[in-house]
């Protein structure tokens, strides 16, 4: 049996409409990917990236409150967050389109 992915905790049914889009379609499959894989594939897909929206992902699957990400914790999510940003939007661009996507300017369909 499955549960949906808005049975986690702070993950609603926005959060699940996405989820679903990519391929993942339970919350057993979430916990099983684990936020890093599941935020970048959101990203992949053409989610905005947003710091807060993983950072909620990372506490939703630790059972934590949203809200309860702070200090050196939130320091250390924020480094892994830039990464996957620059992994999902840098990959086979030159180092100008890199710099730019740093700044978050994007051509329209890159």
């Amino acid at each position: 049996m499955t549960s949906p992915i808005s049975s986690i905790r702070n993950l609603g049914p926005a959060y699940e409409e996405s989820c679903v889009k990519i391929g993942i379609n339970s919350a057993e499959e979430l916990r099983e990917l684990g936020a890093d894989e599941t935020y970048r594939r959101l990203l992949q897909a053409g989610t905005k990236p947003h710091f807060i929206g993983y950072y909620v992902l990372v506490m939703a699957l630790q059972g934590r409150p949203w809200n309860d990400c702070k200090g050196d914790e939130k320091k250390k999510l924020r480094i892994i967050f830039d990464q996957l940003k620059a992994d999902a939007f840098d990959e086979g661009h030159n180092a100008f389109e890199q710099m730019m996507n740093q700044i978050g300017v994007r051509a329209k369909g890159s």
